[in-house]
């Protein structure tokens, strides 16, 4: 395992236990060159499966990818990590406990906007104007007209 901040491959393990959800172990390490300290998960390798892009493409499930979109929308926003990360983990162990060997993008698209919709509406909103890639402001502001009506649930806003 490589040193985040120095590159040096030797390091020794300080702790290691089981993650929160158990599906993996977090190791504490010690880098033996400059000496600081770094964690890192292990997980069990399992088949990952393919997601299927709009245009057609296919490419491997990517954690880190979903992670970083997710955390893009969430940038400056009331969100911890620990929600973004409790919510991937619970997608990632979805899919593969799943078995499919394929999963289109849309399903995983719309279970992020579902996830974000309930958590915070401006992540939403950010994250719905990449994933739906609007044509044009028309549709832009259907959305947030939708939006508002499931929000508002017929209560009065802002105390009026």
């Amino acid at each position: 395992m490589k040193c985040p901040f120095c590159n040096e491959l030797q390091n020794r393990v300080i702790d290691s236990r089981l993650s929160k959800d158990g599906h993996a172990i977090r190791r504490r390490r010690e880098c033996l060159d400059c000496s600081r300290r770094f964690t890192t998960y292990e997980r069990v390798e399992a088949s990952i499966p393919m997601v299927i892009k709009k245009d057609g493409r296919r490419e491997e499930f990517d954690r880190d990818k979903l992670s970083s979109g997710i955390s893009r929308a969430c940038q400056k926003r009331p969100v911890s990590v620990n929600d973004i990360e409790d919510f991937v983990e619970k997608i990632e162990r979805k899919i593969l406990e799943g078995g499919e060997r394929e999963i289109n993008s849309e399903v995983l698209g719309e279970e992020v906007m579902d996830f974000l919709k309930g958590l915070d509406e401006v992540a939403y909103v950010r994250f719905a104007s990449v994933y739906r890639s609007f044509k044009d402001l028309k549709e832009f502001m259907s959305e947030l007209k939708d939006l508002v009506g499931d929000s508002s649930g017929g209560r009065k806003r802002g105390g009026k």
